[in-house]
C-alpha cells in the first residue's frame, strides 16, 4: 500500500513505486477511471488511449481483410493517400 497527501492546492507527488508501475514520467498525464462499485483507480493516460484504441479497433483487421502487418500499412498508405488528396 502506498499513501499520498493531498495539497492545498489538491496535488498529489505519487509515490515513486507506483510511478514505475505505471512508466510515468515528468509531464506525462494520468487517467482516474471509476468503477461500477465507486472504486478509482489511477493510471497512465497513454497506456489507457492505447487500450481503448486497440478495443475500438478489435476486429477491424477482419473487416478489412487484412492479414499481415504489410497489409495493414497498405490499408494505412491508403487512406492517408486518400486524405491528403
Amino acid at each position: 500500500m502506498n499513501l499520498a497527501k493531498v495539497s492545498a492546492n489538491g496535488q498529489v507527488t505519487v509515490p515513486v513505486e507506483i510511478r514505475r508501475k505505471l512508466n510515468l514520467k515528468e509531464g506525462d498525464k494520468i487517467i482516474f477511471f471509476e468503477r461500477k462499485n465507486g472504486d478509482v483507480v489511477i493510471n497512465n493516460s497513454s497506456v489507457a488511449a492505447i487500450i481503448s484504441a486497440q478495443t475500438a479497433f478489435e476486429g477491424a483487421a477482419k473487416d478489412f481483410g487484412v492479414k499481415s502487418e504489410e497489409e495493414v500499412q497498405k490499408v494505412v498508405n491508403g487512406v492517408r493517400y486518400k486524405k491528403n488528396k
